[in-house]
């Protein structure tokens, strides 16, 4: 019983000589109980107390941890770098766990709205994993790539993206400049016996920003009075930089013994509160073993009308499993013949994004963002290992910068034969599936449209789950609607995107749970999921630094597929494609299981 309403009922017992009748002084218990319960849940359960105590948590942490706030688009903190000693990051997790209990203890979700309950549901849930994600995980101590976040992304998110003025950006990009060395000391201090692989990919990403302060830095900040100081500052950090190079390769890379797996436990429990989709770990897997071998049959379906264009004279091999995959491969593989030049990839991209915004338009397929803010980018230096091409979107908090959609082309020091490869893996069909997953109508527009969004948390605390479920989604949406008039090689590229998608979610499992080895990954990934062997090579490598995340693509894609079907079959006649995708970007990027209620109430649906 709430304490208001005991006491009540205790001075009540004193008060029976005032010469109220019984039931009458019960009554008016009831209602003075009613109210002091009503007022008391006015003054504390409420949107506004929600919303309130979020904006508490974020200037605390971003005063904590001014990265984050700049990869928010909060540039109060654009001067400073992060204190990451032990000592901080202890404060870091107290500032979580005293949030969670403030919240718990404060706001009481069966007083706030349908719409404000998902809000709450979701920075709890976000608390939560943040406290499990610090008590189970041990980064500084395990992963050098974390500490040249701080190197490179602290520095080229100020030049490349804020909206305050560029000499307040340059200046914040010194006075951070100047703070790297304490980063990098953190580093030789708190870094332990890592995993190799993460190693390895921190003196290949060293080595990049040696290279970005060194060439690259003056050109990102353009012609400016503040050139001198800029450049003797990008000298010093590159200085400093080559120390550390020797440090990772000399003094942590012997040592560098550290197991990756995060084994089938933790796996599991990261996975739940990583998703946060309603599903377990094994649900996951057995879905995607089952959906595996669907896309694989309709895989073999077209390359089988397509086997008499690209061998005319060659019998169709034989039906069983090795002759369905040879089959599959082999016209892939004339497909992948078709490819542009490394130097004109960018190019060929932005080619591809005007044709996209055309037909969404024509076909109504949803309303594009205006004004459009998406740069087309070859992918810096430092940021290239681990993936061709990826989508920096406006930040939430500042909804006006530019987002852009980063190119790698193959990196300058690889052989003729490398670079065939990796041009047969993105040619000209698969970068317009990767340009419709990562620009329109996927990513780009998606964080557009999230950037619109009321609600503070579901903008800060974007869903993994929704976000690359909606990119992996779009492909197929796209395809069924008439992009490319029914092109039979680009929709079996398509299929083989999504199959890796597909094949991401048993990856993870398999990497972290069942001790699969890099060979049988390889396997997976070449001869029954049919990606080159440097593309799989590069997966293989981020399964083992991205436990959980790899999942999130195929889970995603389930629960946006569903749902438009189910809506689909419930409206009938009246359901219009444009406006239910309208409805689902309307909502930000929440936890897909909050989604059918949200998107039927904003259709106007009844709840089923």
């Amino acid at each position: 019983m709430n304490p208001v309403s005991t006491t009540l009922i205790k001075e009540d017992r004193l008060d029976t000589s005032a010469g109220f009748p019984a039931a009458g002084l019960a009554v008016l218990i009831l209602i003075l109980c009613s109210i002091q319960v009503s007022l008391a849940a006015s003054s504390r359960d409420t949107p506004a107390g929600l919303q309130a105590l979020f904006r508490q948590y974020l200037d605390r942490a971003f005063a904590m941890r001014p990265l984050d706030a700049t990869r928010l688009g909060d540039h109060r903190f654009d001067h400073r770098l992060d204190d990451i000693s032990p000592e901080a990051r202890s404060r870091w997790l107290d500032h979580c766990q005293s949030t969670l209990r403030t919240l718990r203890r404060e706001v009481d979700p069966r007083f706030l709205s349908a719409d404000d309950q998902v809000d709450y549901a979701i920075f709890r849930q976000d608390l939560e994993k943040s406290i499990w994600l610090a008590k189970h995980t041990h980064p500084f101590e395990e992963d050098p790539r974390i500490y040249g976040d701080y190197i490179n992304d602290g520095i080229y998110l100020p030049l490349s993206q804020s909206t305050l003025p560029r000499e307040t950006n340059i200046a914040n990009a010194i006075a951070r400049m100047r703070q790297i060395p304490r980063i990098l000391e953190t580093a030789r201090q708190c870094l332990r016996a890592p995993p190799r692989v993460h190693t390895e990919t921190a003196i290949r990403q060293n080595r990049g920003a040696i290279a970005f302060f060194e060439n690259d830095l003056l050109l990102l900040a353009g012609d400016t009075p503040q050139k001198s100081e800029l450049q003797q500052a990008g000298r010093t950090v590159a200085a400093s930089l080559r120390d550390y190079q020797k440090f990772l390769e000399n003094d942590l890379l012997p040592r560098a013994r550290g197991d990756w797996r995060l084994g089938r436990q933790r796996f599991n429990e990261k996975l739940a509160l990583e998703l946060d989709a309603g599903v377990t770990a094994a649900e996951v897997l057995a879905e995607a073993e089952s959906e595996f071998a669907r896309v694989k049959r309709d895989m073999y379906v077209l390359a089988r009308q397509e086997w008499p264009r690209y061998f005319p004279k060659a019998p169709l091999p034989a039906d069983d499993e090795e002759g369905r995959n040879d089959t599959i491969r082999r016209v892939l593989t004339e497909i992948g013949k078709d490819h542009g030049e490394p130097e004109n990839l960018t190019r060929d991209v932005r080619q591809t994004v005007r044709t996209l915004q055309q037909f969404i338009t024509d076909r109504d397929l949803l309303r594009l963002p205006e004004p459009d803010r998406c740069q087309i980018i070859e992918m810096p230096e430092f940021q290239r290992g681990n993936s061709t091409a990826y989508m920096n979107s406006p930040p939430p908090l500042d909804p006006n910068a530019s987002g852009y959609f980063a190119v790698s082309p193959p990196p300058r020091d690889w052989d003729a034969d490398r670079v065939r490869s990796y041009l047969e893996e993105y040619n000209r069909h698969m970068l317009q599936i990767l340009t419709i997953h990562e620009a329109y109508p996927g990513h780009y527009v998606q964080f557009e449209y999230a950037n619109r969004c009321p609600s503070l948390i579901r903008r800060v605390l974007a869903s993994g789950v929704y976000v690359e479920g909606w990119a992996v989604y779009t492909e197929q949406t796209l395809l069924d609607q008439g992009y490319a008039q029914g092109d039979a090689a680009l929709r079996l590229t398509q299929l083989k995107f999504y199959l890796r998608a597909v094949a991401n979610a048993l990856l993870d499992h398999h990497m972290h749970c069942a001790e699969m080895s890099d060979d049988q990954a390889m396997d997976l990934l070449v001869r029954q999921a049919f990606q080159s062997e440097g593309e799989a090579r590069l997966k293989v490598i981020r399964a083992k630094q991205s436990s959980c995340q790899l999942s999130t693509y195929f889970v995603g894609r389930m629960a946006h597929y569903r749902l438009r079907q189910k809506i689909q079959r419930e409206m009938g006649e009246r359901f219009q494609l444009g406006r239910y995708h309208e409805a689902v970007l309307a909502q930000g990027p929440v936890p897909v299981k909050f989604l059918p209620d949200l998107v039927r109430d904003s259709l106007g649906l009844a709840r089923r």
